[in-house]
């Protein structure tokens, strides 16, 4: 019972996301043609909303607490630090070129529980004065739709390394395959998701060279990813050995880049614990299992979850993350292969 006070009492590390202000999203037509976006029960299907002109998304930092709910993080550019957030609904809203765009709607509520702002976080970019048509809005594919921003994910073709030292594309595990970890041995795969999204916004792919961590193949992973660098030398001045880098803190343009276009299938492995595994030789994490990712597993493991990942670790159990700050230097990408060869 202490434990689970604990956790449901203990944030997870500050999440910034880009959102809209609801006054800057208005209808231009339809049936609540003059009002703001606001909350599932006010939308309307085919109402057609713009951003205005002038329009910038700004960053608005969040809690995740360990019980799942949210609250607004000291240092947001919008919204009253410690008010509650609420994921209100998920939308689908289509282009003029019948392009759709998935989007979330998000509620900061006050002390008495009425409504103080809603927000959108538009999960691609949405062009200021362009018509979007509400297609659909709600509220039960929510909480998957945001977790999986969180997602740690590899895209088809990506070669795991199994625990005989044979490469598999990861489309071609399956559940009870043996993976080699960094730390811990062989592992059984516990669960595979696989998704597939556009590869625009927050689920534009990563792409990162060959040789460019030293590794021989390309290596294409969602944003979030986080990699394992050890430092055999301290290059960047972490103070600390093992690092863990997202993918998206790596972009330069050359030789690690956004992929946009198209749709992408992703892929999520899961075992008993976090793990360090390797693809297509870089050392990369697996799923962790926290409140921010829980709601993307499907409901038949989360109902067996207690029993099945007892103990599934924390985000710094394999390394210090490495702050954005530190990487916005030309030679850093130069820096980390050196650190992890000297």
């Amino acid at each position: 019972m202490n434990d689970a006070i604990a956790l449901s009492e203990t944030p997870f590390p500050a999440q910034n996301i880009l959102i809209h202000r609801a006054e800057d999203f208005c209808v231009v037509e339809g049936v609540n043609e003059g009002d703001t976006l606001s909350i599932l029960g006010e939308l309307e299907a085919d109402d057609t909303y713009a951003l205005s002109g002038g329009a910038t998304a700004q960053r608005l930092a969040l809690l995740t607490h360990g019980d799942g709910t949210l609250e607004i993080a000291s240092g947001s550019a919008v919204g009253r630090t410690g008010a509650p957030l609420h994921l209100d609904c998920a939308l689908v809203l289509m282009s003029a070129d019948g392009q759709t765009h998935d989007a979330i709607v998000l509620v900061e509520t006050d002390s008495d529980q009425t409504v103080a702002a809603v927000y959108l976080l538009p999960l691609e970019p949405l062009r200021v004065g362009a018509p979007y048509r509400l297609v659909k809005a709600e509220r039960a594919a929510v909480r998957q739709t945001f977790a999986q921003i969180a997602c740690v994910s590899f895209s088809r073709g990506t070669n795991i390394t199994l625990a005989t030292g044979a490469q598999v594309p990861i489309e071609k595990l399956r559940i009870g395959d043996r993976v080699l970890t960094r730390d811990n041995g062989p592992q059984a795969v516990r669960w595979i998701g696989q998704t597939t999204v556009r590869a625009a916004g927050e689920f534009a792919p990563i792409v990162i060279a060959p040789g460019t961590l030293n590794n021989l193949n390309e290596l294409v992973v969602s944003p979030h990813h986080r990699l394992f660098v050890y430092q055999r030398s301290d290059q960047l001045g972490v103070g600390r050995a093992e690092l863990l880098v997202k993918a998206r803190h790596l972009v330069n343009g050359t030789t690690v880049r956004v992929r946009s276009g198209g749709y992408i299938d992703y892929f999520q492995i899961l075992f008993d614990s976090h793990h360090i595994i390797y693809a297509e030789g870089i050392a990369a994490e697996s799923m962790l299992v926290e409140p921010r990712t829980r709601p993307a597993l499907p409901p038949e493991l989360l109902d067996r979850l207690p029993g099945l990942l007892p103990n599934h670790g924390s985000r710094d159990a394999h390394g210090t993350d490495v702050q954005k700050a530190l990487l916005d230097r030309p030679d850093a990408i130069d820096l980390l292969r050196r650190a992890s060869m000297q």
